[in-house]
């Protein structure tokens, strides 16, 4: 008998790559262990490739198994955004643009985006999420986001990657901490103190810019804390628990007792990019495409 690959296939798959455990792949698909057992086996055999090893005790992928949960994961995302986009044109809208970015573009870049989005696009929708640099790009990769705001040198291939961008870096200091811009010469002037910084896994391009200026300046830092979020980063702060780097841009939108000193005469600039794959077929992507490009 021959059979031929279906969409249940690939979730019956998904269901045992994940749990990597039929019985509970099973009940989580609410068919039986045996029925489950003999879709993979009938999978494997169309295929013609062993997907997973298994025992009395363990469940593990192959690497073909390997290869196709990445390629199953795009397929069955790909379809589930299908279908919504199709919901959306069918009741009269242009469907939607999937945007991520670091916390500092949401002071200028993203509202500005979003702004000529509504003038040229009214009837675009837009989905927002902040997340880190590597995040960005895997979600860019596996068509989870159509496009990404980054702080990347590099990126992978088959991504396209433009500076929208150019920031300042600014020190963030206590209220009453006694330096003033006018009093202030250079970060050097706080080299004993705890530094306060955005984690590298965050953005390992702005924890290395901050590592060099601190360096150009003769010291190393001592980092007591990292976040990824600001808004934390500003009470630790304001609390007196140390100082910290940021792009400038992020002086906007917060309320807190700190206060924040430009860096000048400094080589290290903060470039914002914007990033999407190539070949990615949303065509939101294409409508805006014009608005980054030079």
């Amino acid at each position: 008998m021959s059979y031929q690959l279906e969409l249940r296939h690939f979730k019956y798959f998904m269901a045992v790559a994940e749990e990597l455990h039929f019985r509970k792949a099973a009940e989580r698909l609410y068919i039986s262990q045996p029925g489950l057992s003999r879709q993979i086996k009938q999978m494997e055999e169309i295929m013609g490739a062993v997907l997973f090893i298994r025992d009395k005790r363990n469940v593990v992928l192959t690497p073909a198994g390997e290869y196709l949960k990445t390629e199953i994961a795009f397929i069955l995302n790909h379809l589930e955004f299908t279908q919504r986009h199709v919901g959306m044109i069918d009741k009269g809208n242009e469907g939607e643009l999937r945007i991520g970015f670091l916390g500092s573009a949401m002071q200028n870049v993203i509202p500005d985006l979003l702004l000529q989005m509504n003038a040229k696009f009214p009837k675009l929708q837009s989905s927002l999420e902040e997340m880190s640099n590597h995040d960005q790009v895997q979600a860019i990769l596996h068509d989870d986001l159509d496009i990404g705001f980054v702080r990347l040198a590099r990126v992978p291939e088959g991504i396209y990657i433009h500076p929208v961008y150019t920031d300042t870096f600014s020190l963030v200091i206590p209220e009453a901490y006694p330096l003033t811009q006018k009093n202030f010469t250079g970060v050097e002037q706080v080299a004993n103190e705890n530094f306060i910084l955005f984690s590298a896994d965050y953005s390992s391009i702005y924890y290395d810019k901050i590592m060099s200026i601190c360096e150009d300046k003769g010291f190393t830092p001592i980092v007591s804390h990292k976040s990824v979020h600001a808004q934390t980063i500003f009470r630790l702060v304001e609390n007196g628990l140390g100082v910290a780097i940021v792009p400038t841009s992020l002086k906007h939108g917060f309320d807190l007792n700190v206060r924040f000193l430009e860096l000048d005469n400094i080589p290290q600039e903060a470039v914002l990019s914007v990033i999407w794959k190539k070949d990615n077929r949303n065509p939101a992507l294409h409508r805006i495409q014009a608005f980054f490009k030079d």
